[in-house]
């Protein structure tokens, strides 16, 4: 069976990785190649991930860059198709929510080869976002879709998709980082820089809801200011983040304690946050790491495809009006939270087997 894995951003990365090491279990059922898309292109954003969670050298790398989300998928789907009519793979494996699932499964789909979608039946009901657009014409598209939860099913069935396409596998993100946690603790980067356990705060923002809005951005920065006088604060800044501070008058920082930082890679970051006392984020999958590693997480969002996280207690959705007085009360008194059933580090497995009963 020969399979074509589809990567373009770092997220990506975290959920191949498993899914290649184990099919590399079964060398006479798996043909594979891997192709990145080049959605993101900073070698903080990709090289890096590649090296410390192994992953094999791209068999194609496309170099689409940067653009419009129009531009960006065409770019994409005009790149990605005769890499499918040179190499005629059984199925074409994408993941999660990102151009490059939507504009490969597309591709894929009209030329008869078969789409399988890891991460399937998220949904946040927003379709503001660009991810949830991405997710819903996937998961309608794909011929076979893998689930992280219940809830995700659940929500597939209510869009029509035969339960027969549909299985729920646990979290392919969670198999990365039980598989690199010896590594993660094995990082000196929250001794290197001074820092206290439980006694700081990491900081990821990227969407465009609190960045493109220099109101909001005000505010989260204002909050976070506020924190920073009693606990530091560490920012590894995504570079369209990073754009919008810049237009910000520079007081704001004065005499606080936010610590800027270029982006990081995966084994660095994720010990950061291991030993956070809270994660301040509008990202998906963070909310999953820091819901398996217990580490409180305030997500700056009005609503999440993963309500999973909050269910179970360590995710909570915040405004930028309230953030200040939600990171301090975190601080003070951390709630408890469990890991959601099947988040076990076995995803990949359960997939494999999948895949080769077919």
């Amino acid at each position: 069976m020969k399979i074509i894995h589809v990567v373009g951003t770092r997220p990506n990365f975290m959920k191949i990785a498993p899914l290649m090491r184990e099919m590399n279990r079964y060398p006479d059922h798996f043909q594979q190649l891997l192709v990145h898309t080049g959605q993101h292109y900073d070698v903080n954003m990709s090289h890096v991930f590649f090296e410390e969670l192994n992953l094999p050298k791209p068999s194609r790398f496309l170099d689409v860059g940067s653009g419009s989300h129009a531009v960006q998928t065409a770019k994409i789907m005009e790149a990605f198709e005769p890499v499918l009519s040179t190499n005629n793979p059984d199925w074409v494996v994408v993941v999660g929510d990102v151009n490059s699932t939507l504009a490969c499964a597309l591709v894929a789909t009209k030329m008869g080869i078969k789409v399988a979608h890891v991460e399937a039946g998220l949904r946040s009901r927003d379709r503001t976002m660009p991810e949830e657009i991405n997710r819903l014409l996937t998961d309608q598209i794909s011929d076979i879709l893998f689930t992280p939860s219940e809830d995700a099913n659940m929500n597939l069935l209510r869009e029509g998709i035969p339960s027969e396409k549909v299985y729920l596998v646990g979290n392919v993100m969670i198999d990365t980082l039980i598989e690199m946690l010896p590594s993660i603790k094995r990082r000196t980067i929250v001794a290197d820089m001074s820092l206290r356990p439980q006694k700081y705060i990491v900081v990821t923002l990227h969407r465009p809801s609190n960045v493109d809005n220099t109101m909001t951005l005000r505010k989260i920065l204002s909050a976070l200011v506020k924190s920073s006088y009693k606990y530091p604060v560490i920012f590894p800044v995504h570079p369209r983040t990073r754009k919008k501070i810049l237009e910000l008058e520079s007081e704001i920082f004065e005499k606080a304690n936010v610590r800027f930082l270029d982006p990081l890679g995966y084994l660095d970051f994720l010990s950061l946050v291991r030993s956070s006392g809270v994660v301040v984020t509008d990202s998906g999958g963070l909310q999953e790491e820091t819901t398996f590693l217990k580490v409180p997480c305030l997500t700056v969002r009005l609503n999440t495809e993963r309500p999973i996280t909050v269910q179970v207690g360590t995710n909570r959705l915040v405004s930028s009006e309230n953030l200040f007085q939600e990171i301090t009360q975190t601080m003070i008194m951390p709630p408890n939270g469990e890991n959601p059933e099947m988040w076990d580090g076995k995803a990949s497995e359960r997939i494999v087997k999948v895949l080769r009963n077919l």
